[in-house]
């Protein structure tokens, strides 16, 4: 390959300036996505300013308080803003001046009229930083977006950025599992990088150095692959999730052990066992939008086959919530009204107060619907779950959730939750009832402690 053509004079100390200093990061958007980013990418090291139109958000921050939970995020956003490496503005301006890369992280929510995803944050901010560029940058997506968005992006950036400015965009998804967000941003898997010439992939090779020394693999692609590498792993995850769940259903329906027959299952090193926990099924800000955004997209494709399999996966993921909903009215005589019921878990998952699209929260406002007087207890998610559904009964500990109730379900597995005193607990009710929707708890151990024990897939006793 020929040597590349020297640099005009001009521009020979600005590039040689530039040459020796890290490049300067700006974070578009800091909701969940961007505030990790932000202050871990300040922890490897790089100058960092964090950008949102929500100056109440701009101020928290400021301050390292994170509006959320995710475990090590509050230490490490006190720590990266006590060192000066990391700031936050909600002067756009301020932000794209200062910066040499931009990473776009704003929602892609779900359209209230569709099933196709909202792009409108995400044009949003490349729009922003386009208008305020003041010279040459990176522009680096990390929302999760339909495949194809990226080239129109390039379109509205071109047409945005000023004249003589060089702007290039490129696609970086992002793998975060809410509750292990810091040490994914820190410590990924891998680093995928979309449509980028040389430069642009020198630039995030620089970025993203330190996780690769330690052997994440960065895998540079077109730009399509890059925007379905996300949703394509959602939705892989989701549909094993949804395969054990009706797999559950002949359990039930043959006398087997769903927990018994994913242990064997996962020992097939083509399988895992990861994922195949049957039970309540999976929710949050994530899986559901994006399963249903690339059912949409692949429908506008002509992939139907793709489309046809997560229609059903997500059928079957809705249907667990009707199912447990169905179990615990069973267990209360064929009616919930003015009956009992403490709801363990409120949080889509463990390690996490999000609640967005939570099967947990789900069931118990379905079964207060349904007259039940519900009493819920979540380790860190009953602030946020009491702002959804005000109406619902929230409880300080475990122990008060299942005080004189009719039936008990277990609807997030929190470590704290699967392992509290069976027997303790059974002396609190009215009737020493469990519904285990998770698929957590040892049954011998419960129905010894005196519970009539239910869960899905699992032998009845």
């Amino acid at each position: 390959m020929p040597d590349r053509p020297a640099p005009a004079r001009k521009s020979t100390s600005r590039t040689s300036a530039k040459a020796t200093q890290p490049p300067r990061l700006s974070v578009i958007g800091t909701g969940y996505l961007g505030a990790t980013h932000a202050a871990a990418m300040a922890a490897l090291g790089f100058q960092v300013v964090g950008f949102d139109t929500d100056p109440t958000k701009v101020a928290a921050l400021s301050l390292g308080k994170v509006p959320f939970y995710e475990p090590g995020l509050d230490e490490l956003l006190v720590e990266q803003v006590e060192s000066g490496r990391l700031r936050f503005t909600s002067d756009v301006a301020d932000a794209v001046a200062s910066s040499d890369v931009h990473f776009v992280c704003v929602g892609t929510p779900q359209q209230a009229t569709s099933h196709a995803a909202d792009l409108s944050h995400v044009e949003a901010a490349v729009r922003a930083v386009a208008e305020n560029l003041v010279g040459d940058a990176l522009i680096v997506g990390k929302s999760t977006v339909p495949v194809g968005t990226a080239s129109w992006l390039r379109g509205l950036l071109a047409d945005a950025a000023p004249a003589g400015v060089r702007a290039e965009l490129v696609w970086n998804p992002e793998f975060l599992r809410e509750g292990k967000a810091v040490q994914d941003t820190l410590h990924p898997d891998r680093v995928v990088v979309g449509g980028a010439s040389a430069r642009a992939e020198e630039l995030l090779r620089t970025v993203y150095a330190q996780p690769v020394a330690e052997g994440a693999p960065f895998i540079s692609c077109d730009l399509p692959t890059a925007e379905l590498v996300k949703v394509s792993a959602n939705a892989f995850l989701a549909t094993k999730i949804s395969f054990i769940n009706a797999i559950a259903g002949v359990c039930e329906a043959a006398g087997a052990d769903v927990t018994v027959l994913a242990d064997a299952l996962g020992h097939d090193s083509r399988i895992g066992r990861q994922f195949l926990d049957a039970g309540l099924g999976f929710g949050g800000g994530c899986l559901p939008k994006d399963i249903r955004a690339l059912m949409h997209r692949a429908g506008e494709l002509g992939a139907h086959h793709a489309s046809r399999l997560l229609q059903q996966v997500d059928e079957i993921n809705m249907g667990q919530r009707e199912r447990v909903i169905a179990m615990a009215t069973e267990a209360c005589g064929g009616s919930v009204l003015n009956r009992r019921i403490g709801v363990l878990g409120a949080a889509f998952k463990p390690d996490t107060d999000d609640v967005r699209d939570s099967p947990a929260l789900n069931v118990a406002a379905a079964l207060h619907l349904r007259g039940a007087q519900v009493t819920v207890f979540d380790p860190q998610a009953s602030d946020t779950a009491r702002r959804t559904f005000p109406t619902l009964g929230y409880a300080a500990s475990a122990e008060d959730a299942v005080q004189g109730t009719d039936v008990v379900l277990l609807l997030t597995e929190w470590p704290e939750l699967v392992a509290l005193d069976a027997g303790r607990l059974a002396a609190l009710t009215a009737t020493a009832r469990v519904i285990d929707a998770r698929g957590k708890l040892d049954a011998q151990a419960w129905r010894a402690a005196g519970w009539e024990f239910t869960g899905l897939g699992r032998i009845a006793a």
